[in-house]
């Protein structure tokens, strides 16, 4: 750790200073240990996640490009070093997590608005707190703010062996609803059913929306949340029943689909950023998460773990879409 060394201003980070390749996500040492302002903290940072988001901001195909030099990372766990002197709920030593640093998380020290971080309960590591931000309020606001799920409704989590598909796995079973999840090996089928699935389907297995379709008895299913909607979307609007919602949390390219495979069923496509929820949502889904890990049904899975030295590698990793198993983490 930036604490243990001879000068204690500085800290490792991982920086871009130019759009490109994962070779460009370059570790310094070099780096200032940013200060807090009035109403922000510093965090020690123990793990942050890894979420494709990153990869395109860091390719610079993303739509809001940061400024450079930037450090990547929004998801962390780690410990309060410094408050700044407007802060009143957080104290140096507290364990926290956030889903929205300011300076970036792909570092020993980071700095994040106090409205956005959060107490983690001692029940949780900080490898799975930096699992919970961006998958648990991205989940939570896909099956309950936008899809408007409900209690006894049927939910297809496509891709759900993900750090985002876990999540909702375990929010939809928590909110009452009969939960269906696909996942590209026997592996990752058996995760998805051991967080929160009734039943695990392999999306890699010609026929396999035939096997939802009889799952469902012919009734197909009320929500899709779906993380791939470039490959699935046109099968996902076969799968949906009468009033069901196709919900968008991920997509990779273009896809044709034909609309009038929703007029039949008065169907719906819905798509979802995080990043347009108002406060009064965040503070909702905030609380529900939080009441999660209390009663113990928000359990994040840590994935695959790279040291912060391997950025690169992490990036390449996340974007070959092999067959994901958790929440993939960068640790310090």
């Amino acid at each position: 750790m930036a604490s243990g060394r001879s000068a204690v201003s500085l800290m490792r980070a991982v920086r871009v200073a130019e759009f490109g390749e994962p070779s460009v996500l370059q570790l310094r040492s070099d780096v200032p240990i940013p200060k807090p302002s009035d109403n922000q903290v510093l965090i020690r940072v123990h793990a942050c996640g890894v979420n494709p988001v990153e990869t395109y901001m860091r390719s610079g195909s993303y739509a809001r490009k940061p400024a450079l030099p930037w450090t990547p990372g929004h998801d962390v766990g780690g410990v309060i070093e410094e408050v700044g002197q407007c802060v009143t709920t957080f104290k140096k030593s507290d364990r926290v997590f956030t889903s929205k640093t300011i300076t970036g998380g792909y570092a020993e020290y980071t700095v994040a608005s106090d409205d956005s971080v959060y107490h983690l309960p001692d029940s949780l590591s900080y490898k799975e707190g930096s699992a919970i931000g961006i998958p648990y309020f991205t989940a939570y606001r896909a099956l309950l703010q936008k899809a408007h799920a409900r209690a006894g409704e049927t939910v297809l989590v496509h891709g759900a062996s993900g750090g985002v598909g876990i999540a909702a796995c375990q929010v939809a079973r928590a909110h009452g609803l009969k939960v269906l999840g696909t996942a590209g090996t026997p592996e990752g089928m058996c995760l998805v059913e051991r967080n929160g699935a009734h039943k695990a389907f392999n999306h890699r297995e010609t026929g396999y929306t035939n096997q939802i379709k009889d799952y469902t008895g012919g009734r197909g299913v009320n929500v899709i949340v779906e993380m791939l909607s470039n490959v699935n979307l046109s099968n996902d609007l076969q799968l949906l029943s009468n009033g069901g919602r196709v919900i968008i949390v991920g997509c990779r390219g273009s896809i044709e689909i034909n609309p009038r495979d929703t007029m039949a069923k008065e169907t719906s496509i819905i798509g979802t950023a995080l990043n347009t929820a108002t406060e009064e949502e965040l503070q909702e889904t905030a609380a529900a998460l939080l009441a999660g890990m209390e009663v113990g049904w928000l359990r994040p899975v840590v994935g695959p773990e790279f040291p912060l030295e391997k950025a690169a590698l992490a990036h390449e990793e996340i974007m070959k879409g092999s067959g994901a198993r958790g929440k993939m983490i960068l640790t310090m």
